[in-house]
């Protein structure tokens, strides 16, 4: 069987790692030196549908796996099965879950799904203004479309006050970042944020263990938002703040909007990423991911027991079943170019230890990254991420923070995600928000 995986980052070396017993080929628009090493590969641009298409059609591709948003966003997967290939991941039109945050918003208002919040979409600056003046609550402004997880900016934390909030919407408008003059205005969610990922066919949600991931650029979660700094995920498939109640509540959301997708505009087959805060009232929906999220696919993937092309092929055929999964923890935690997210040095040498690293017992996930007569180059974003597994949660840090003495340059990391300090930080966070009941 033929597999083409479309994608460059750290997510798709995790996808294409997972593939067996198939010939793999892949679509990167640098050379990955992870990808490179276990496929056959073509670098293209990986919004170029129909140069992709033509490449499928070459190689007899059966199925492509999608990894990135933007070709979903721009049609990838309608474009390929207009072709006759098969594809694990949504259409155009199921893909605006996450590709249009208005649209995504409206579905939880229209089908009534629990975990919905109070939100407004704007096109007219003025119109916004009114409305934060007039809500008096802390705010998150987001524009409509993608804008690879750095786009969105929350009043207190951010943005200073309300007045900043006006500065940052009129720039959203005027320079229609993330390609639309509209923005998204929501209530700010206080708890602790989690995710769930899902395997689904068009009807069936499969879930997959929950993961944290921490979006602050520096330890004790300060600094700017990143695309992510590294994640952890628990032995039990919950999190040290998460139970099973509240994980399968938010299970519930993720198949009541799988439904809701379905009438709306027609079966969502693929990964889908739900992304979770868990408040004084239970899980609140932040937003949705069409695809596997990055960090969190490091986290699950090399637990996954089942053959995941056969869950792949449960995926097309509408036949999913289950998903089983070692009951492992796994911490893992980005390696970034000194000056992410805001001035990340490109065209930096990184040297990467592989074989002390796999000793260790980690896992290395090359990201954004290019590999150029033999040499790795960093980018201005994440370069790499190091997952370690064990049988605790400080087993699985330990490993994974070992393993990052052998990575080289003029990089950082942050060293405090998966310690007990961190973790035990959240679970006082979420026993002061429920005692405030």
């Amino acid at each position: 069987m033929n597999i083409l995986v479309v994608g460059t980052g750290a997510r798709e070396h995790a996808i294409c790692n997972a593939v067996k017993n198939a010939d793999l080929y892949s679509i990167m628009s640098k050379k990955n030196p992870g990808i490179s090493q276990i496929s056959k590969f073509q670098i293209s641009n990986e919004k170029d549908l129909i140069g992709i298409k033509e490449y499928a059609l070459k190689n007899k591709i059966n199925m492509a796996i999608i990894g990135p948003e933007a070709p979903l966003e721009m049609g990838i997967v309608n474009e390929l099965q207009s072709a006759g290939i098969s594809c694990v991941g949504p259409t155009k039109e199921a893909a605006r879950i996450e590709t249009d945050k208005a649209f995504m918003r409206d579905l939880f208002n229209t089908y009534k799904i629990d975990g919905s919040i109070i939100y407004r979409v704007f096109d007219n600056f003025n119109d916004t203004k009114d409305f934060i003046d007039e809500f008096g609550q802390n705010i998150v402004v987001k524009p409509v479309g993608l804008t690879g997880g750095k786009g969105v900016k929350i009043v207190g934390e951010h943005l200073k006050d309300g007045e900043a909030a006006k500065q940052y919407v009129k720039e959203i408008i005027n320079n229609k970042i993330s390609g639309h003059a509209q923005v998204v205005i929501e209530e700010r969610l206080i708890g602790e944020e989690f995710t769930v990922q899902a395997f689904v066919d068009g009807n069936k949600v499969i879930p997959m263990p929950a993961a944290q991931d921490h979006p602050h650029a520096y330890e004790n979660d300060q600094g700017p938002i990143t695309g992510g700094m590294g994640s952890y995920s628990d032995k039990n498939g919950l999190l040290p703040f998460l139970d099973k109640k509240n994980y399968q509540i938010s299970v519930k959301i993720m198949q009541e909007t799988v439904n809701a997708i379905k009438k709306e505009v027609g079966p969502y087959k693929g990964i889908l990423y739900g992304q979770f805060m868990l408040c004084k009232d239970g899980p609140k929906l932040v937003e949705y991911n069409a695809r596997f999220g990055d960090p969190e696919a490091l986290n699950v993937l090399p637990l996954l027991k089942t053959d995941f092309i056969e869950l792949c092929k449960d995926i097309i055929d509408g036949n999913l079943k289950t998903a089983d999964f070692k009951r492992k923890a796994t911490v893992c935690k980005y390696i970034v170019p000194q000056g992410y997210p805001e001035t990340g040095k490109s065209e930096q040498i990184i040297t990467v230890d592989e074989t002390k690293i796999n000793q260790e017992g980690a896992r290395v996930y090359y990201a954004a990254v290019n590999q150029k007569n033999g040499k790795i180059f960093t980018s201005k974003s994440r370069a790499l991420a190091l997952v370690g597994i064990g049988n605790t949660l400080k087993e699985a840090e330990e490993t994974c923070e070992n393993a990052t003495k052998y990575v080289k340059g003029d990089v950082y990391h942050r060293r405090d995600i998966g310690t007990a300090n961190l973790i035990e930080k959240r679970i006082k966070h979420m026993t002061t928000i429920t005692s405030n009941l």
